[in-house]
């Protein structure tokens, strides 16, 4: 699923083949880490509507999250070139690593514990970001899966608060 959203965003051939190159590098990596139990592109990317100044917006579901916290060397093993840290925010219970490589792509790594992606409900946040585009890249044991199809049903988001495509309560 991946390579399609990718290829059909709309971008040039050049960028689209260096996210595509970006997701697969993050996706082996991950798959190798003992403390990442999912990864995920949301927003623009997942999408399909990225354009050139588009970041690519990943979150990654781990048990050890200050591990990507302390310092930056786990990017360059990730992406195979320097990345240089542009900045690291908190965002809730998700933690911003965001990263610029030298052909001007952002991309922002977003840590999060596995609870994030809790379905029973699911957090009113968490909801926006998965209404706003969510295509697993590494989901072993379906936390992803599970928490698409629930955004999907309106019982199961915000206390059975019905919810708009962009995330926002339906009035």
């Amino acid at each position: 699923m991946a390579s399609s959203t990718i290829m059909r965003a709309m971008v040039t051939p050049d960028r689209a083949s260096e996210c595509l190159r970006v997701v697969r590098s993050v996706a082996e990596w991950a798959a190798e880490q003992r403390d990442i139990v999912g990864v995920a592109i949301v927003g623009s990317w997942a999408r399909e509507q990225a354009r050139m100044d588009s970041d690519l917006d990943l979150v990654i579901l781990t048990d050890d999250r200050e591990r990507y916290l302390s310092d930056g060397a786990w990017a360059r093993a990730v992406l195979g070139e320097p990345a240089e840290l542009i900045r690291t925010q908190r965002w809730g219970p998700l933690t911003e690593r965001r990263v610029a490589l030298p052909s001007g792509l952002e991309i922002e790594f977003g840590f999060v514990p596995p609870g994030w992606a809790s379905v029973d409900p699911v957090d009113p946040g968490t909801a926006r970001v998965v209404a706003d585009g969510c295509s697993p890249l590494l989901d072993p044991q379906g936390a992803f899966t599970r928490l698409i199809s629930a955004v999907g049903d309106p019982e199961r988001r915000l206390g059975g608060m019905p919810m708009r495509r962009s995330g926002h309560p339906s009035p």
